[in-house]
């Protein structure tokens, strides 16, 4: 094996690469103790994030307009980092109706890596720069690297080029600050401190990543009214349970029966925010389209105006 001194000492300040104090004799614990050391430091987590809600707030104002003006969210990441934003970017399709290509996710070594450790393959800034190159990124796009170590050279490599697209650029990061050299415009820095286990970032690093990838999207979708009240409105309805919710929420936000719900949702082609301001305001779907594209699809100002 090739010896690397540089990584070698970058790896050793890194705090995710400490040991922890606190789990130094969990070799010798019972299960419950086990457990109780890992909720211990899991908790410490959201007062880590709470530090960076500023930056956090600003990165999705920026990502709002840029969606306002046909831009995507590119995640670009390795190991649990990239597969926590291929998570995100699925997810984001049934839950708030947006299309695939809206959100997506990346991970060092492709699909495979989703799956199946593909280690080598973070390891190369030309593979990061070659994936936004094959993507057709623009200036309207938003790429965020996710990178617990802050230093992975897929992702630097990623973001690199996005710069010098100029796109507006983020890092997620479980390491300080003063530890990160590669420049974006947001870096969202939360130093976790060390894993339970000495290196493991799949444990507290990947969930505050987990935590703020949240932020960004639920974030950036309220502002694009996809949610009225604290109710997701604009869901896809791929699957009976959605079906269901999609009736149900009609029913919770308007007062109507079960057999209306079906109705209104019926005559909307199942788009929910439409059926939702049919039963709220008596009126037609055509009216209620027209309604909703006055007000930029917000329920509660189609209201307001009606």
């Amino acid at each position: 094996m090739k010896s690397n001194p540089k990584l070698f000492n970058q790896l050793e300040k890194l705090l995710t690469e400490q040991r922890n104090p606190n789990s130094s004799e969990i070799d010798l614990a019972d299960s419950r103790t086990i457990v109780q050391i890992i909720n211990e430091e899991d908790k410490k987590v959201a007062n880590a994030v709470e530090k960076k809600l500023d930056v956090i707030a600003d990165a999705i104002d920026a990502i709002v307009e840029k969606l306002k003006i046909g831009g995507r969210i590119l995640y670009f990441g390795a190991g649990t980092s990239g597969r926590l934003g291929v998570l995100d970017a699925a997810e984001c399709p049934p839950t708030f109706g947006t299309k695939p290509e809206t959100v997506q996710g990346y991970i060092a070594g492709g699909e495979k890596a989703m799956f199946e450790a593909q280690e080598g393959a973070e390891d190369s800034e030309k593979i990061g720069e070659d994936e936004v190159d094959s993507l057709n990124i623009t200036d309207k796009d938003v790429v965020i690297g996710l990178a617990a170590s802050g230093r992975t050279p897929y992702v630097h490599g990623a973001l690199k080029r996005a710069n010098s697209i100029g796109c507006v650029t983020a890092m997620v990061t479980t390491v300080s600050e003063e530890q990160v050299e590669v420049d974006v415009n947001f870096l969202v820095a939360v130093p976790v401190g060390p894993e339970v286990l000495m290196g493991s970032t799949r444990m507290k690093s990947a969930t505050a990543q987990k935590m703020i990838l949240n932020m960004f999207t639920t974030g950036a979708m309220i502002r694009l009214g996809k949610v009225y009240e604290n109710v997701m409105v604009d869901l896809q309805l791929t699957n009976k349970k959605l079906e269901e919710r999609a009736k149900r929420i009609v029913m919770s936000l308007s007062g109507v029966d079960y057999d209306e719900a079906s109705k209104l949702l019926d005559k909307a082609d199942n788009h929910v925010k439409t059926a939702l301001l049919m039963a709220l305001t008596n009126v037609d779907r055509n009216t209620a389209e027209l309604k909703l594209k006055e007000n930029d699809g917000f329920i509660r100002r189609a209201l307001q105006n009606s």
